[in-house]
């Protein structure tokens, strides 16, 4: 017999996008789900003078308030909640990163659901020809020759066309829907991403490629636990083979009937590491990124909830796709520091991967040739398995830095004369070069001969930098925008002068030395239009010689085969930067960007131009590499008491008016010292200080920073700040955010 639904509790609590810290208790509405109300249920309910969609996460029989004062639910959204492991993973986010639970929902699901759309897949049309309408030309179509023509057509395709396929072939939908009257053809609708019928013999699109000893040794070592929590940094050089590595992982898993879910870094890497996948396999690869519509981005969200995608390939946010059955998680380029989110929710979305994997009980691999100190020191301490990739698939090893002193000698674009005939030496062989610069613009900033004067923005802490396409001032932090002046606004001169280069100034010079040969700028600005960045590496991609001008969207996993030189402009930006981060990931890149020469035939070259030759840990990162220079900084992180060997919470909190950011930060540090001492609990608190850059949009920033050797011991005192900062008034006028594991001190 049927089971009845449980009796409808007295009381929902539901989370609301909103920043505060708490479930909101409603009154069921009349009609409620089939199947009873439970957790992960989505709902419209009124919030102040709005109507907001929220989650049901708990019934209750009782509530703080009475129970004639609670609203009711306007409406339920869903027949069926959420997927668990989905609300699971929600929940430990918003725990651990501090956050509100209403706005981790939130931010965690796609832009549809969060308007109340249904969690429903798009379907598309496919004709199919029904047993009537085989074998002779019947005659219901005698004298329709163009509805004989299609119903021709369609008997080649035996599994049906789509309706698009149809049309593009000068057929109508009326000549469709005539057949179908007729009996011939039926009309069947189909989810847009088909589902996989799991015959692992049919897996494969084309075979994979051989292992090398190391590869087979890694990719041995995680099918040893392919049912088990089994978390493994994969530390290879670059062109070393690690996608293959994943590929090949991802085989194993998703022969079981399970899925796997790839990270990258960048959308950038999405649409080759995409085609790379949907080669290999015939399976349905899904992606999930910015650059989607919120319907293909509901629909990839929903493939992957159902099964139908048992690949699914994104960017950060991804890590929050929920999964039918997990099988693997990969995170490429564990390093890279935009799986950090800066602003909202601060997430990283490398360590919600390991804390997902352990709850599923999967493998979870993070590869990079030049991994983070935090996934170095765990490796090394037994927690993860560390296994090395150190030979190129190339019969080339990786290219050395050749440090390149800049003191004295004059420059053309930021490029001295050695290093422009390196260029022109391996044009003329007939290869690449990539000159890497980590600067957009034309220059820096703008500066007057005469007096001095520098180009700064009204609105923060910062210079301009010019722009000549178009020609402009313009502030990287808060997109203020300014005319160039005609002359020096303190002294009237007109001799105005660019100071340093950026890479419009790079590519100006280059083109100018170098007519005969296109030059390709690779930035932000240069990339906004849509597929301008794949168009740009298509063309890179045919091998004839060409220059490459880029910032650090060139440094990120891109297999660039016929750049046989890179050139970087200037490697001192993070050797003496406040953050005590930025060494590292300044190393990071410099290796980053290394990697792109010399990946195919030739042996690779890397030119780095720098005024300090002589500093230690740039020599010791050129002559031993990445490896050495990581393990010397461990030592110098472990003896200052930093991360990895701390752990680290950062309040950030900023205002239009510095006397009243001021005044709360110091209360904020006097009351939680004070707590920390009634408590005995060893959190160090220092500052308030001013953030390194202290005006920013017109707003002042202050930092607070929270240490200790515990994460257990930082999340209670952190758990008390956001708790007093919440029940203080002053607060409320101030823009405050508690940021766990920070990666920048900006």
């Amino acid at each position: 017999m049927p089971t009845s639904p449980p009796p409808a509790p007295r009381v929902l609590g539901i989370a609301i996008p909103s920043p505060l810290r708490r479930l909101f208790d409603y009154r069921p509405c009349r009609e409620g789900p089939p199947d009873g109300w439970r957790p992960g249920l989505r709902v419209r309910v009124p919030f102040g003078r709005r109507q907001v969609v929220g989650v049901v996460m708990a019934c209750r029989e009782t509530s703080e308030l009475p129970l004639a004062e609670l609203k009711p639910v306007s409406a339920c959204l869903d027949s069926l909640p959420l997927p668990e492991d989905w609300l699971w993973l929600c929940r430990f986010t918003a725990r651990y990163y501090q956050h509100s639970l209403g706005d981790t929902l939130q931010q965690a699901m796609p832009v549809l659901l969060r308007q109340g759309r249904p969690l429903e897949a798009r379907t598309r049309e496919r004709w199919r020809v029904t047993p009537a309408g085989r074998g002779e030309a019947p005659p219901a179509v005698a004298r329709a020759p163009r509805q004989a023509e299609l119903l021709a057509m369609l008997c080649q395709h035996p599994q049906g066309l789509g309706s698009q396929a149809v049309l593009a072939q000068s057929f109508t939908r009326e000549q469709l829907r005539a057949l179908a009257d007729k009996g011939l053809v039926e009309r069947l609708e189909e989810p847009r991403t088909a589902r996989w019928q799991g015959d692992p013999d049919h897996l494969l699109a084309e075979p994979a490629l051989p292992l090398n000893r190391e590869q087979a040794v890694a990719l041995a070592a995680l099918h040893e636990h392919l049912d088990a929590y089994h978390p493994c940094l994969l530390e290879g050089v670059t062109g070393s083979g690690k996608t293959e590595v994943y590929l090949q992982l991802i085989e194993a898993a998703v022969g079981r009937g399970r899925q796997a879910l790839v990270l990258v870094p960048e959308i950038g890497l999405t649409p080759q590491t995409l085609a790379r996948f949907r080669q290999r396999f015939r399976v349905p690869v899904v992606a999930l990124h910015s650059g989607l519509t919120d319907h293909e981005r509901l629909d990839a969200w929903e493939a992957a909830a159902s099964g139908r995608a048992p690949i699914v390939i994104g960017t950060r946010s991804a890590i929050f796709t929920p999964l039918a059955s997990p099988g693997a998680i990969i995170v490429d380029e564990e390093h890279d520091g935009s799986y950090k989110q800066q602003d909202g929710l601060r997430y990283h979305a490398r360590d919600l991967a390991v804390a997902r994997a352990h709850r599923h009980g999967i493998p979870v691999l993070l590869g990079s040739a030049t991994p983070s100190l935090e996934s170095l020191a765990r490796a090394r301490s037994g927690d993860w398995r560390h296994l090395h990739l150190t030979r190129r698939a190339s019969r080339h090893p990786p290219a050395r830095l050749e440090l390149v002193d800049l003191r004295g000698r004059p420059r053309q674009g930021g490029l001295i004369p050695p290093v422009i005939e390196a260029i022109r030496e391996t044009l003329a062989a007939g290869h690449q070069v990539l000159v890497f610069i980590n600067r957009r613009g034309f220059a820096p900033t703008l500066a007057c001969h005469a007096c001095g004067w520098l180009a700064e923005c009204d609105h923060c802490d910062a210079r301009m930098t010019l722009h000549r396409q178009p020609p402009l001032l313009a502030c990287h932090h808060c997109d203020r925008r300014r005319v160039l002046p005609d002359a020096c606004p303190e002294c009237g001169s007109i001799d105005l002068r660019p100071l340093g280069s950026g890479t419009e100034r790079t590519e100006e010079t280059l083109a100018a030395l170098f007519p005969e040969v296109p030059v390709h700028r690779i930035d932000r600005d240069s990339t906004r239009r849509r597929d301008a960045f794949e168009r740009v590496l298509g063309e890179v991609h045919r091998g004839e010689p060409c220059l490459l001008v880029g910032t650090q969207m060139l440094a990120k996993g891109h297999h660039l085969p016929h750049v046989t030189l890179v050139v970087v402009v200037n490697a001192d930006a993070g050797l003496y930067a406040s953050d005590f981060r930025a060494l590292e990931q300044s190393a990071q890149l410099l290796v980053q960007v290394a990697g792109r020469a010399g990946r195919a035939a030739h042996p690779g070259r890397v030119l780095v131009q720098t005024l300090h030759g002589d500093d230690p840990h740039l020599r010791l990162l050129a002559e031993r590499g990445y490896a050495a220079l990581a393990e010397r900084l461990l030592d110098e992180r472990r003896a200052a008491g930093l991360p990895p060997f701390r752990f680290l919470a950062l309040l950030r909190l900023e205002s239009p008016r510095e006397e009243a950011v001021a005044a709360l930060a110091g209360r904020a540090a006097g009351a939680l010292r004070d707590w920390l001492a009634e408590r005995e609990l060893p959190v160090d608190c220092l500052g308030p200080v001013p953030a390194p850059m202290e005006r920013r949009q017109n707003r002042y920033h202050l930092q607070l920073m929270l240490a200790s050797e515990r994460r257990s011991h930082l999340h209670e005192a952190g758990a008390w700040l956001t708790g007093w900062l919440e029940a203080t008034p002053e607060a409320r006028r101030t823009r405050w955010s508690l940021d766990i594991d920070p990666q920048t001190l900006s």
